[in-house]
């Protein structure tokens, strides 16, 4: 794989670094998307200064901002809110020094009228290059998460693959649990991915479990990933560093690692 990401423990960032050292990996910083740290500035800033005190791995990406993050709200205050939160997220990037920031689009899969799904895209798409433009020194992936499929990712990719800035982040655990089998997802956006985020869970709920302790059918992830996106950047989503290792052993296991 091109380049593994892991979440690191900054209680225990010693063990995170270590872990990294070992395999080569980069950080997908966590701390970045709970409004209490980006309403605190002091917090924001240890958080920066303590994770700066240590040599960082030279590739590093933020998960932005999401929680109840609906720019495209008809309810003018929510949209000023979210676009709020996802330039605290992109300034946070830009401060610890990471190259991309991961963002959800809160789709509500249970609108699913033609008005809703159409001024969904449409809006996605302008919120979007504005984000783009304004940013053109991060990359900006937008990630999958209760889409029952990939339809609308799909098109708001198409609209915005003309920024080389931009790119998809496709969570592979939110496309199993989805009305659409993964595969379907990668061969449908594989030239727009840039970014994927792994785990497990047992095809009913988002677990976050350590690769090989669910259901999900990894080797057909290994065969998409070599077919479809393997210039991809692979985040292992799981936060305990005991997991990380258990997923990092089993890519080793499977002979995945170096593909």
């Amino acid at each position: 794989m091109k380049k593994i990401l892991v979440i690191p423990d900054r209680e225990n960032i010693e063990e995170s670094l270590s872990l990294a050292n070992e395999y080569n990996l980069g950080f997908e910083y966590n701390d970045f998307f709970s409004p209490d740290v980006l309403d605190d500035e002091q917090l924001e800033s240890d958080i920066i200064k303590d994770y700066k005190a240590h040599e960082l791995p030279c590739y590093t990406t933020v998960h932005g901002a999401f929680v109840d993050v609906i720019p495209f709200s008809m309810d003018k205050k929510v949209k000023e809110v979210s676009l709020l939160r996802i330039n605290q997220s992109i300034e946070c990037a830009r401060k610890i020094g990471a190259s991309a920031v991961v963002f959800h689009l809160n789709y509500n899969p249970f609108l699913n009228s033609e008005a809703y799904v159409d001024g969904f895209i449409k809006q996605n798409i302008e919120i979007w290059k504005n984000i783009l433009n304004d940013n053109k020194y991060v990359n900006i992936f937008i990630e999958n998460m209760f889409e029952k499929d990939y339809f609308v990712i799909q098109k708001i990719a198409e609209a915005l693959n003309e920024y080389e800035n931009f790119g998809v982040c496709l969570d592979w655990a939110h496309a199993s649990l989805s009305d659409v089998e993964p595969q379907k997802w990668a061969e449908a956006l594989g030239r727009y991915i840039k970014h994927i985020h792994i785990n497990d869970n047992d095809l009913k709920s988002d677990l976050h479990l350590s690769l090989g302790d669910g259901k999900i059918d990894r080797f057909a992830f290994y065969d998409c990933y070599k077919k479809y996106m393997s210039e991809a950047t692979v985040l292992i989503e799981t936060k305990s560093i005991e997991n990380q290792k258990k997923s990092l052993e089993q890519l080793k296991t499977d002979g995945a690692l170096d593909d």
